[in-house]
Parts: C-alpha cells; structure tokens; sequence
C-alpha cells in the first residue's frame, strides 16, 4: 500500500508541489485568486508566516513584495526545495525556511502581522482535535491573537493581524473518486460524503489499496465554523476554482479568449457561498 503520511508523501512528491501551481489554467486560477485575496487584504509592510508553505511559492511571492517571511512545513523535501528557490531569486534576506508542524507552530506568540496557511496543508490534519489545535495555533502566532481571558473582549474590538487560510472541498474530493477512479474506489464515496475523512484505514479496506496523502474535506460551513472555534473572524469565504473545479483535462487545450472567459466567470462567482462549496480549494480570509 502507498504511504500515505502526509509528510512522507510531499518528500516524495517533491518539486512537483512547486510545479503544480503553474501546471494548468485551473491551477493556476487557484494561485492568482489567492494572491488576489493577498494583494488586497495585507498590511503594507511586515512580518508573514507561510505556514505549511510547502515548496514555497508562496513565500517567494511575498518576499518579491518586500515582506519579511517565515516559511515552515512538515516535509524536509519540500523545506529544501523552498529554500533553494528564495536562493534562486536573491530573496534570502527576506525569507527563512525552517521545518514546523502545524500542530505545534515554533514561533512566539502575536510574531506575525499576517498568517498565510495556503493550498491545503491544513486538510492534511485529519484528526478532527489535532485540527483544532492547528487552527489555534495560527492564531496564537498571529499578532492580537493571543489574547487572555480578561483581554478578550478588548482584542475583539481592534482588528487583529490578517490570516488566510485555504483548505480542500470536499464535493471536490468525491468528484475526484467519481471521475477517476470509481472502478476502484467506489466504496470510499459514502464515507467521504459523511464526514470528509479520506484516511489509510479507509483506502486500504475500501480502496485500491492505493492512495494520496491522508487528508479532511471541508464543506464551506464547517471551515468557517473550525476557525470562529479557533477565535477568528472570518470576513469572507471564497472559491478559489469554483466552476473550474476538476476541468484540467478540458481546459488543457483551450484558446486564451476561451480561458479569459472562465477566468473571468471564476472571479465572478468566487464568493458565492454554493461555488465556494464545490470549490476544489476554499479560501478564508479572517481576523486573529
């Protein structure tokens, strides 16, 4: 059976995660409509976190941008593969790369004046508790989020550091099953469907035996309620691919004016509460 450890899985996929941002025009929908999101919504100047920032592509553009960056994830493959692209482009004066569990950010609390938590890796916390913890933890590190009881009500009152956080759908998810492997996989829908868990345990009994790295799809109301938990603010949910979900194949060879037109129909609809629900990506944009 194929590991399907998070970790383990992104060492092995490599600069394949950097490559897959820029490989198609639904890919790259969801890279610019984040960056979209980014441009719009983060403060001038300062510290970021790229939590889970895998190959870095994120980091780098934020560095390019003059912020001062902190890069971590889980895969020592994807850390080196991060580092050697802020090497390539001269950005490391402004961005550092280190390996860090989600889980257990190591940063000091309030160090950042935003938190980017980008593509997905929160997803890859499965375990509904450890997730928890994980959106607490971004908080926590987020300046103005960690605050004591007694401050609470004060902090709610300013406007805490910005946070962006993008996770997996999971219509998405099943539509993957659907369309690419249902001979094999069919037995994983109902699961799926009910609580969103794609985990080992699950392929090994009711897979091919073959799969991805474990991972949680979100449907739109349950993310925006993990993260009040975790004591954001969320100011607006959005759908990173939303009609484009899945449609890599038949996009692949389509004309630029074609493309302009789903480009421009994705950005139309992207905070649209049903595309953002079967998004292949979910964006919030929050509040610490």
């Amino acid at each position: 059976m194929t590991d399907m450890d998070p970790g383990t899985y992104y060492d092995e996929f490599a600069e394949g995660e950097w490559e897959r941002l820029d490989r198609d025009p639904v890919t790259r929908m969801e890279f610019e409509n984040t960056t979209d999101y980014l441009a719009e919504f983060l403060p001038d100047s300062g510290r970021v976190l790229d939590a889970g920032g895998g190959p870095g592509r994120y980091t780098c553009w934020l560095a390019e941008r003059g912020y001062e960056v902190e890069h971590c994830d889980l895969s020592a493959e994807q850390v080196a593969i991060a580092r050697e692209k802020v090497a390539e482009r001269g950005l490391g004066d402004r961005a550092t790369c280190q390996r860090g569990d989600l889980r257990d950010l190591p940063f000091a609390d309030d160090a950042f004046d935003a938190v980017c938590c980008l593509g997905g890796p929160l997803s890859h916390v499965v375990d509904d508790a450890e997730r928890a913890d994980a959106m607490a933890e971004l908080r926590r590190v987020a300046r103005g989020g960690h605050a004591s009881e007694a401050s609470e009500a004060a902090s709610r009152e300013s406007a805490g550091a910005p946070a962006f956080v993008s996770v997996i759908g999971r219509f998405a998810m099943l539509r993957d099953v659907v369309q690419f492997s249902l001979e094999d996989a069919h037995g994983l829908l109902a699961p799926i469907a009910e609580d969103g868990d794609y985990t080992a345990e699950r392929v090994e009994k009711l897979g091919s035996g073959e799969g991805w790295a474990e991972c949680h799809g979100f449907r739109a109301d349950e993310f925006e309620a993990e993260l009040e938990d975790a004591g954001f603010d969320v100011d607006r949910l959005v759908g990173l691919e939303n009609v484009a979900t899945r449609t890599k194949r038949e996009l692949a060879d389509a004309d630029e004016a074609a493309l302009d037109d789903v480009r421009e129909v994705v950005r139309t609809l992207r905070e649209d509460r049903t595309a953002v629900d079967f998004s292949e990506h979910m964006l919030a944009v929050c509040r610490a």
